[in-house]
């Protein structure tokens, strides 16, 4: 608490002495400022919500002796992506790589790999539509949404999306594909390196 003492100016006052102005001075006490400011630290650390790491679950290429982590993707629902050093050009392909097959290529708009995402996929994304309207009326816990929608982005049918690049491929492009694959809500996806077929193929077309 502030403390305010007074001081005559001491000593014995005439008939016709001056009257002194009377001196004060002040003292702060701190304590409850301090005790403040530690309740305050109290109370926001409590009640502080400590940023979640999100991470990005995709699988990595295995060991091609182990036979038992070997996924088997069906050819009409894999589709390969490539990504070269050329930041704005995206190559792709259906099923296998065979003499012949296609490779075609878009770029990152909303109009381009998204698009072929959202068609290609499109039957998984009703099915997660659906759910998300069972949600939204109530219909459906939170709990039992997450495990039927983890169900149909797993089945069988669903789009397998195979991302593959090769030492030039900048770290942004793959992110920014892993993004458009979780947009469109394809969970079924894996990263790996490219065959040497595969650069000869995008040799080909860029000469």
């Amino acid at each position: 608490m502030a403390e305010l003492s007074t001081d005559d100016g001491g000593g014995k006052k005439g008939k016709h002495q001056k009257r002194r102005a009377k001196k004060s001075s002040t003292k702060v006490d701190m304590t409850p400022m301090v005790d403040l400011a530690f309740l305050l630290l109290t109370f926001f650390v409590l009640t502080a919500t400590f940023g979640k790491p999100k991470t990005m679950d995709i699988n990595m290429p295995v060991d091609p002796k182990d036979k038992k982590n070997v996924t088997k993707v069906e050819d009409q629902t894999a589709m390969t992506v490539l990504l070269t050093e050329r930041k704005e050009v995206i190559y792709y392909y259906y099923g296998v790589l065979k003499p012949g097959t296609k490779i075609d290529s878009t770029d990152y708009a909303a109009s381009g790999l998204r698009k072929i995402l959202l068609d290609k996929n499109k039957g998984v994304i009703a099915q997660i539509d659906a759910l998300k309207a069972q949600k939204e009326q109530g219909l459906l816990a939170d709990t039992a949404y997450k495990s039927k929608a983890q169900l149909v982005k797993s089945n069988k049918d669903a789009l397998y999306v195979i991302v593959k690049t090769n030492d030039k491929t900048k770290y942004k492009s793959v992110v920014d594909v892993l993004d458009e694959l979780n947009i469109c809500d394809v969970d079924k996806k894996a990263v790996m390196d490219m065959a040497p077929s595969e650069k000869a193929a995008l040799k080909k077309i860029n000469n």
